[in-house]
Order: C-alpha cells, then sequence, then structure tokens
C-alpha cells in the first residue's frame, strides 16, 4: 500500500473510501520528521476520501515537525479538491 524509501512515500494502490482508514493511519507511521514527497503517481483508483487521507496526512506532518509534498497526484483528485475549494492546501511537488 505505501512503500518509502529516500525521504519518498509511494503510495500503489486505490486510495477510495474501503482502505481510507488504513491508508490514513499507515501514512502516519510513515511520516517523520523532515520533509518528505508523498509520491500518489501509481494510485489505480481515487475518490472523495483521497482528498481527506491527504489532508489528514498534512495534518499530521505539522503536528509532527514534518512537511509533506504530493507528486504525481491523479488529475481527478486534483479535480476534486479544486472543487471542495481545498486544492491550495495541497502542497505539490
Amino acid at each position: 500500500m505505501i512503500d518509502s524509501a529516500n525521504g519518498r512515500l509511494r503510495v500503489d494502490c486505490a486510495m477510495v473510501t474501503d482502505n481510507a482508514r488504513r491508508l490514513l493511519d499507515l501514512g502516519r507511521a510513515k511520516i517523520v520528521s523532515g520533509e518528505q514527497i508523498v509520491d500518489l503517481s501509481a494510485v489505480s483508483d481515487a475518490d472523495s476520501s483521497a482528498v481527506a487521507v491527504m489532508l489528514g496526512w498534512l495534518r499530521h506532518a505539522a503536528l509532527n515537525g514534518a512537511v509533506i509534498r504530493f507528486a504525481g497526484v491523479p488529475a481527478g483528485v486534483l479535480s476534486l479538491a479544486e472543487l471542495y475549494g481545498v486544492s491550495d492546501l495541497l502542497p505539490l511537488a
């Protein structure tokens, strides 16, 4: 689901409601201090819960002295973030 290497987290599964809680928890466990890139280029499917998970990771990072940026965000997720008015909250790499 989430692999980590060289300060980069790579999500390689669907970011959908059915596994949102698990992704949120896994990401929180892997987000450490410093700066990390969260690579979503291998996400196979995504719905609105992807935006919620990303915002949850950002909140966790901020509370723990970490900085994360997102790379390879699927176009549909970016569209949803724009629709919800939160695209400015998602830092892109």
